[in-house]
């Protein structure tokens, strides 16, 4: 057994196990040319023990070790200013349905040939 303890959480957050899902945490709209791994780990480690967080260009995952703490993440950060960016945070099970730019438009416009 490895008794190497990191203090970086893993760069896992992608687990395959659907009760995972609850406990991720979606943070989008991130300048991540300015915030590292470490700035993100340390905003949102106040919020519970986080055992896995990965960074990407614009937005990031934090997987939190249960729902609860991420419940709590979600509800204090979303809408936080980070660089002058406000970030759009949810869970990543939960996507905001009001967020996405096709849901301003009726089914039939979706489905509507535009080309002529």
């Amino acid at each position: 057994m490895d008794t190497h303890v990191s203090l970086m959480a893993s760069n896992v957050t992608n687990k395959t196990d659907p009760r995972s899902l609850n406990s991720r945490v979606f943070i989008g709209n991130l300048n991540t040319l300015l915030v590292t791994k470490a700035d993100v780990e340390a905003i949102f480690s106040k919020y519970g023990k986080i055992v896995g967080c990965s960074v990407h260009k614009g937005f990031a995952f934090v997987q939190f070790a249960n729902e609860r703490c991420a419940r709590a993440a979600v509800g204090a950060e979303d809408g936080r200013m980070i660089v002058g960016q406000v970030l759009d945070i949810n869970l990543a099970g939960e996507p905001k349905p009001h967020r996405s730019k096709t849901a301003k438009r009726s089914a039939g416009e979706m489905y509507r040939s535009d080309s002529m």
